[in-house]
Order: structure tokens, then C-alpha cells, then sequence
């Protein structure tokens, strides 16, 4: 029987830059992102119980609650955040402004992310398809009509 790994190296790409560091075992990728390397957008708002969306990044090209992945099971993987969607002037950055999408802002990462993963695989989404991608993502203060005019005005830029 394999003894179990309480460490091991790993090779992440964030926003385009390449990272190399030791993660334990129990890390999720929502503590290393946050934690270790900085990215203030991941938030954690269920305190890692995968029920609020505001965790959320894209690791190769897909969305996921950065809370309930393991880092260590990351290693080669690229991974998009709120910093680089906003780094990269993404239209829903402008978008969400405009449409006054947030109160107190703390769930606007993990939509930002979340609308960013379907814009990547949808370019004109209908109503119904944004509903679907945001369906995870929880706002505190009530502002989902304004995410999907966002996203809505975001997709007619691209």
C-alpha cells in the first residue's frame, strides 16, 4: 500500500505566470490561490463548502469551486481570476460597472469568472444560458437582474 503524500511540488499557471510551490496534501486550490499566492478576488463566502460560487476560477478552461479542488491535483494546470479577466480589459469588467452589478462586491469575482467561462464557450448566449452558467453563484444583496444585463451587453462586444 503507497504511504500517503503529506507534500508535493506543483506547477500552476495563474493569469499567465508560472508558479512552482509546495502544497500540502489538504490545501485546496482555494487556499493556495488565496492564501499563498495573493489573489484577493477568491473569496469564500460558505467557508469552503462549495454552495456559494464566489470561489470560483477557471482551471483550463473550465469553471470550478477553487474550495473544492485539491491543489494538489492542479499541478500543470492554467488558471484564470477575477485580477487577470480584469488585467486582460474582459468587457464584463466594464459591463458589471455599468450595470451596477454589485453592493458590497463580494460575490462579483465569482460571477465575473463564472460569466467569463460561458462567454469562452458561448458568445451570444440567451437569457436562459446565462441563468444556467450563474445558477451557483450567490449575491447576498439581490442583484442577479443586473448580471445578466451585464453579461448580456459583455457578449455583444465580443
Amino acid at each position: 500500500m503507497p504511504k500517503p503524500v503529506a507534500e508535493a511540488p506543483i506547477r500552476i499557471t495563474v493569469d499567465g505566470e508560472a508558479y512552482e510551490l509546495k502544497v500540502k496534501a489538504n490545501w485546496t486550490l482555494r487556499h493556495v490561490l488565496h492564501d499563498e499566492l495573493g489573489f484577493t478576488s477568491i473569496k469564500d463566502m460558505c467557508a469552503g463548502r462549495g454552495e456559494c460560487g464566489s470561489c470560483t476560477v477557471i482551471a483550463d478552461k473550465r469553471p470550478v469551486l477553487s474550495c473544492m479542488m485539491l491543489a494538489i491535483e492542479c499541478d500543470g494546470k492554467r488558471i484564470e481570476t477575477a485580477e487577470g479577466i480584469a488585467k486582460a480589459n474582459h468587457p464584463l469588467i466594464e459591463e458589471y460597472i455599468m450595470h451596477h452589478c454589485m453592493q458590497c462586491g463580494y460575490c462579483t469575482p465569482g460571477f465575473v469568472v463564472t460569466a467569463k467561462a460561458l462567454l469562452d464557450r458561448n458568445v451570444k448566449p440567451t437569457v436562459e444560458d446565462i441563468k444556467e452558467a450563474l445558477a451557483g453563484n450567490l449575491c447576498r444583496c439581490g442583484t442577479y437582474p443586473q448580471h445578466l444585463k451585464a453579461v448580456l451587453a459583455a457578449a455583444k462586444q465580443l
